[in-house]
């Protein structure tokens, strides 16, 4: 399944740096992210390369973070820029909870580190994680399920990726199970991380869904707010 290309156009869409259809499948986000790593390892100054003022009206993520019913993004640009660092800002959260302490190899690798099918595997639980959020509301109708699957297909998802989504629109909303599938406890940061991203968190139906997924990935309230800080503060 070619999963890293579309999550790099999903992000891409965030980011602002993102052409849709099209777009390479490389990194496409990669100048935001070697600016988040360079803070990540203590330097200061640096802007993120954010474009904050980048709106999500259409495409896939658009769908995914609600404009559809009309939510306005205003200043949530900067939540859904945070996508643009995924695994950096995860492990940045990481850090601070640890108070700056070192963390060993058994956390695992933030997403931008990882390369070939460990890459692919852990963009396949952070595109599920995103799903898994936008169904948060029990809002996505049979219209809606319809048009958000024709942005992913614009998206070139491969057969194989596109019977997966279909899959994960069908599977019960279960927070256990999807926090089965991170393969690490940085994976199950990143899984948090992005789910905060996408849902609304003054809608108390996907507000729990959060919640329920921090349990369910063990996060220890502490590094949950912590993640959620990332996630409104990004740069």
């Amino acid at each position: 399944m070619n999963v890293s290309s579309i999550l790099n156009q999903l992000i891409g869409q965030a980011s602002g740096q993102s052409g849709g259809k099209g777009s390479s499948s490389g990194m496409d986000v990669g100048r935001v992210v070697d600016s988040l790593s360079s803070q990540l390892k203590g330097s200061s100054g640096s802007t993120g390369g954010i474009d904050l003022k980048s709106l999500l009206g259409g495409g896939a993520l658009g769908l995914m973070v609600g404009s559809k019913r009309g939510r306005k993004m205003g200043g949530k640009a900067i939540k859904y820029g945070a996508l643009a660092g995924i695994g950096v800002l995860a492990w940045k959260a990481y850090q601070n909870y640890q108070s700056g302490s070192g963390a060993d190899a058994s956390q695992g690798q933030p997403l931008e580190h990882l390369q070939g099918q460990a890459r692919e595997q852990r963009g396949l639980e952070i595109l599920q994680a995103m799903i898994m959020a936008a169904r948060a509301d029990g809002h996505i109708d049979a219209n809606e399920r319809a048009v958000l699957t024709q942005e992913i297909e614009k998206l070139g998802a491969d057969d194989e990726l596109q019977v997966w989504v279909q899959q994960q629109f069908d599977a019960p909303l279960d927070a256990d199970v999807l926090a089965l599938q991170a393969d690490s406890p940085q994976a199950a940061r990143e899984i948090y991380l992005v789910s905060a991203v996408i849902i609304d968190d003054q809608n108390p139906m996907e507000r729990a869904w959060l919640d329920q997924l921090a349990n369910a990935l063990k996060l220890p309230p502490t590094l949950t707010k912590e993640l959620d800080r990332q996630v409104l503060e990004p740069a």
